[in-house]
């Protein structure tokens, strides 16, 4: 088929040219002298993205499903507890790792399309008078669903119940995209990877963590080896790794953490507002509805939920095989449920309005009760008297 794939997943997201060029790079030796001056300045940069002075950022070479290992196993000891709302899959998958750790979780099932309850967190948090449980696992932006929580809000719960758990937060689709605020909301772990908002392959987690989380290191009796901060801290202090890094991704990182911090943060969050409340006139023109619930969408990704009769798996096929564009898949309990446009990294309004047509296309091509160019023109005319 002429002309390229049309990347409009959740993640991993369209690589800028600038960092596709930046990462073409010969071998280097990573004990080199001059090595630390590439890699230094990098965690300092990072720190600005997760918005943190006061903590330690770090660069494993895994994925963000390495960082929430990471925060487990460096921080607390086997048989701890830990609470986890469960309301999507990556949710999900992190309660099941927390289990195989040999944690003891305590799992909240949630309606999928839902976030983290303030108020039931809370209340379950003055319940816990003894303060057993040691960390809360809260998952900021859930992918599968198009769900975003509030974790300002949480620290809120947490300080208003005076519990003194660790504060972990998966980040993989919202950290580069959607506001963060390590400091400000009291965030103990920040985990990220780096095939979404920072807009690189997949192969690097990107997670920082607190001096509290740093000093947990000390008492927490969990087996670790490859994943172990205190390797990572020996090292990085004179600016190497303590094993050998993906040369290629941390220049790539060089030349993403430039783009993101050339553009603005906030600036950043407001064109993947835009990008996503685009995307939402169009759905709604189609007639159709998001998985999230009010007040919880998301600014990477919507989640559509098709109608009774019909599966989304047969309008992602028709999108990727007739136009060539990759759209998400329903996971788990929206399998054939939904289907999820992304709307992060490297888009813009113009590059937004190719997946709207495409999944126009395709939504007609299925039988969709949709007039044709109802999506496309709600969209267009959004970006265009907001711009």
């Amino acid at each position: 088929m002429a002309g390229r794939n049309h990347l409009y997943v959740p993640g991993p997201t369209n690589i800028p040219d600038e960092v596709l060029s930046a990462m073409h790079v010969p071998s280097e030796d990573h004990r080199s002298p001059i090595f630390p001056e590439l890699f230094k300045p990098l965690l300092e940069d990072l720190k600005k993205v997760f918005k943190t002075e006061t903590g330690h950022s770090f660069i494993f070479p895994a994925t963000g499903t390495a960082g929430w290992e990471i925060a487990l196993t460096n921080t607390l000891s086997p048989g701890d507890k830990v609470l986890i709302y469960r309301f999507g899959q990556f949710s999900h998958l992190w309660a099941a790792m927390a289990k195989r750790l040999d944690f003891e979780v305590i799992v909240i099932e949630r309606p999928w399309g839902e976030g983290i309850p303030l108020d039931d967190l809370e209340a379950r948090l003055k319940e816990d008078g003894k303060h057993e449980i040691k960390a809360i696992l809260a998952t900021h932006n859930e992918t599968a669903t198009g769900v975003t929580s509030d974790i300002g809000g949480v620290r809120k719960a947490m300080d208003a119940a005076g519990h003194p758990a660790l504060l972990f937060v998966d980040g993989v689709s919202s950290i580069a995209s959607i506001d963060f605020r390590m400091d400000e909301w009291g965030v103990d772990g920040a985990i990220s990877g780096s095939q979404k908002g920072f807009m690189l392959p997949a192969g690097a987690a990107l997670v920082a963590f607190s001096q509290k989380a740093i000093a947990a290191c000390d008492t927490a009796q969990s087996r670790r080896a490859f994943l172990d901060l205190k390797d990572q801290l020996a090292s990085n202090k004179d600016g190497y790794t303590p094993y050998t890094p993906s040369i290629p991704m941390l220049y790539g990182l060089r030349k993403a953490l430039d783009l993101l911090l050339e553009e603005g943060l906030e600036n950043v969050y407001a064109r993947h507002y835009r990008l996503a409340e685009g995307t939402r006139k169009a759905i709604a023109a189609w007639g159709l509805e998001l998985c999230a619930k009010p007040g919880f969408e998301s600014n990477t990704v919507s989640a559509v939920v098709v109608p009774a009769g019909k599966d989304a798996r047969d309008v992602i096929a028709t999108a990727y095989s007739k136009y060539n564009i990759s759209l998400g898949a329903g996971l788990n309990e929206v399998a054939g449920k939904v289907f999820r446009i992304g709307h992060v990294g490297d888009m813009n309004d113009v590059s937004m309005l190719g997946a709207i047509a495409g999944v126009e296309m395709a939504l007609l091509d299925n039988g969709f009760d949709i007039k044709a160019g109802s999506g496309v023109a709600a969209a267009i005319e959004y970006y265009r008297t907001t711009a």
